[in-house]
């Protein structure tokens, strides 16, 4: 999905979760670990970076790096500006641990650490999130708080879990946080044991959804392009303030 400016020059880029690769265990194929590189190293972030600076556009996009003791990987999502630099970067918080679908991620992946501070983009003031964080308020509202305009969760929802509660709560983090959610998302067959939902989507700050990319063999595997209008965000803030009862109930 891309951002673009009132004259629709393409002026960012959001990538799902998990870009650089995917891996199921109990499927064929290497480890996570062994495919895992530092940002310096890889050769998908070092092309995605020189991108970002041959074509002056910001890059969102969720990989995976070796964690400090080189035992399991840090699920990341990193903030790639104009002048191909990475100027922000968080690490998924929240693992998905899904018996239903077999997935356990806490396995190979360790969870972050710590919310992080938005990042200031030529898009706006973006907070970094990732896919099952989607289902805690506690992290947006913390970015909220930090004057964050635009909360992105790069994902790979299951198709069961999307089906259910995907499109409901990327409503609910936009209205809550009177925020822009921007959710690039896998779609389709990953291999036997592992499909994603798709349905890429923008929703405004009022949670409105402004695109829908929808599923594999609907719009999956295209690319989706919409507007900002930060005015909006100052504007439906303004005119519907949530003012917390802080002195009845702890602050997030």
């Amino acid at each position: 999905m891309s951002q673009t400016s009132k004259s629709e020059t393409l002026i960012a880029l959001f990538l799902p979760e998990a870009t650089d690769y995917i891996t199921t265990p109990g499927t064929p194929g290497p480890s996570s670990l062994s495919l895992a590189l530092p940002t310096s190293k890889s050769p998908f972030v070092l092309g995605l970076q020189a991108s970002a600076r041959e074509h002056s556009i910001a890059i969102n996009v969720g990989i995976h790096v070796p964690n400090a003791e080189g035992s399991k990987v840090l699920n990341r999502s990193i903030w790639i500006d104009e002048r191909g630099d990475i100027v922000g970067s968080y690490d998924k918080l929240h693992l998905f641990d899904y018996a239903a679908a077999g997935l356990r991620e806490s396995d190979g992946v360790e969870a972050g650490r710590e919310i992080g501070t938005p990042v200031e983009s030529v898009v706006g003031r973006i907070g970094l999130l990732i896919c099952f964080d989607l289902r805690f308020p506690e992290p947006a509202l913390a970015l909220r708080k930090r004057n964050a305009q635009i909360l992105t969760y790069p994902s790979a929802f299951t198709v069961p879990t999307g089906k259910l509660h995907w499109e409901i709560l990327l409503r609910a983090r936009a209205i809550e946080t009177q925020s822009y959610v921007v959710a690039a998302a896998q779609v389709g067959s990953h291999n036997e044991k592992r499909t994603s939902y798709g349905h890429s989507m923008v929703i405004d700050p009022q949670g409105r959804v402004v695109l829908d990319m929808g599923e594999e063999g609907e719009e999956g595997g295209r690319l989706g392009v919409v507007g900002i209008d930060l005015e909006m965000v100052g504007v439906t803030r303004e005119r519907m303030p949530l003012v917390r009862r802080t002195d009845v109930y702890p602050e997030l």
